[in-house]
């Protein structure tokens, strides 16, 4: 083991941490890479100081939900994208929406979600979401039934790039939101990973309900309600 005398070497020691970590490292586990113990002014200090080591290059060091990973920076992306040989999967537009209303309104029920689009959801489109990390079930409603709640979780957060659920654009902008977890799909690249690939991407099967089609109200005009989501100050994030 080297030893440590200044600042640089422990900057060192955190940017390969971070360069090799797959997920977004926390601060907790950040600690663990130092015998010494550093109050949370000189944590900030390294943290910073590494940002800016980074700053004029291709990859740019990121504090998100989770904690702090290096990742691509977007106007690169397009070059990496060359070195891809799988299309990334593309989400439907009924599984954006689902996603869109999880994200402003949580904790909702399917129940809630089919009251503000206008058309039933599918269970399978529930499933797709689960499937990439980016919702969860985090209680159930006591009502007759008791259907499950479902909230966002901290990948949701880390995939498009937020640390917190006050960084999602206005309500107003919900076209944003959709168009934020399209992008978070195909930007992955080495150092931002973009999770496993799901084969089904939510499209209606046979005896499963049929979305609206494009010549019939478009659902993002139901998502623009006066109504603000209640408890988006703090709302709650499943773990994830």
């Amino acid at each position: 083991m080297l030893p440590l005398y200044k600042p640089e070497d422990y900057k060192r020691v955190l940017e390969t941490a971070l360069l090799v970590a797959s997920e977004p490292l926390p601060l907790s586990e950040l600690k663990k890479l130092f015998d010494e113990e550093f109050d949370d002014d000189t944590w900030r200090t390294l943290l910073d100081d590494l940002r800016r080591d980074w700053a004029n290059r291709g990859a740019e060091l990121v504090q998100l939900a989770s904690g702090w990973r290096f990742q691509t920076r977007p106007e690169y992306q397009s070059y990496i994208d060359r070195l891809k040989n799988d299309k990334p999967p593309k989400y439907s537009r009924a599984v954006m929406e689902t996603l869109a209303i999880i994200a402003y309104r949580q904790p909702v029920t399917r129940g809630d979600i089919e009251d503000v689009r206008g058309v039933a959801v599918s269970p399978n489109i529930l499933k797709v979401l689960e499937g990439r990390g980016w919702i969860d079930a985090v209680g159930h409603r006591d009502a007759p039934g008791r259907p499950a709640l479902y909230a966002t979780t901290r990948k949701f957060l880390d995939d498009l790039g937020l640390r917190s659920l006050t960084e999602l654009p206005p309500l107003t902008e919900i076209e944003r939101v959709i168009d934020l977890g399209q992008t978070a799909i195909a930007e992955a690249s080495p150092i931002q990973a973009a999770g496993t690939e799901q084969p089904d991407l939510g499209h209606p099967g046979p005896g499963q309900a049929t979305e609206r089609q494009p010549d019939q109200p478009a659902d993002g005009q139901l998502l623009l309600s006066e109504r603000e989501p209640e408890g988006f100050a703090e709302p709650p994030i499943a773990q994830g």
